[in-house]
């Protein structure tokens, strides 16, 4: 099991200031930026639980804010997917440039709502971009981008979250790139019942440590 050590950030562009939570453990192979859902943040309990489970599999975490305080309380902007993709992308610029993350292959973590910005962010900007896991996610809400996106991505439902499952099938046929559906039995949308948020982070590591070799290719 790797320790880490976990290091509060400020991400900066303009008059936006995003927080975020740096997770490192020693010698990551990758690092996965999470976009959280409607209302959530770097402090989301299920996220930071993933979060920790990546970390001892040796891959660095980044939590953020992906809306400044103001922003999170305008419901316009909570489920503004064009917006918080941008954000997403601008933790990416951060982590290429951040010492630390520069040199590793990026993979997205997204859930509920976060899950859309983290497919538009992956087709806008696929350089780097390794992976995306989405959990319990609105792939519907990046429906225009979904043919576009190269990174191998993960979706992971609920199988008791009905409406959710069938947003996630339609978009999984609009996927080109490698994908994969994981229907999680007896989980309703926030993976609360027991041992089934374990089975997220379980599968989102293996997702991420396979894909996440700096040089591109799979681990086996």
């Amino acid at each position: 099991m790797t320790s880490s050590h976990e290091h509060q950030v400020r991400i900066t562009r303009g008059r936006v200031s995003l927080e975020g939570i740096l997770g490192l453990p020693a010698g990551p192979r990758g690092v996965v930026a999470f976009a959280h859902g409607s209302g959530s943040g770097r402090f989301s309990p299920r996220n930071n639980f993933v979060a920790r489970h990546l970390q001892q599999n040796g891959l660095a975490t980044l939590l953020l804010d992906l809306l400044t305080p103001d922003e999170a309380d305008d419901r316009r902007k909570v489920f503004d997917i064009d917006l918080l993709a941008d954000r997403l992308l601008l933790a990416k610029t951060w982590l290429e440039e951040e010492p630390r993350t520069r040199n590793l292959g990026i993979g997205y973590f997204g859930a509920s709502t976060g899950a859309g910005a983290a497919l538009q962010a992956a087709a806008r900007d696929p350089l780097k971009i390794h992976a995306v896991v989405s959990r319990g996610g609105r792939p519907d809400l990046a429906e225009s981008y979904l043919a576009s996106v190269t990174a191998p991505t993960l979706l992971i439902v609920g199988g008791d979250d009905e409406p959710v499952i069938e947003m996630n099938r339609s978009a999984y046929d609009l996927l080109t790139c490698e994908k994969k559906l994981i229907i999680v039995p007896g989980a309703t949308h926030l993976f609360e019942e027991p041992g089934t948020l374990e089975q997220v982070a379980d599968h989102a590591g293996k997702w991420f440590q396979r894909y996440a070799q700096p040089d591109g290719k799979t681990a086996r």
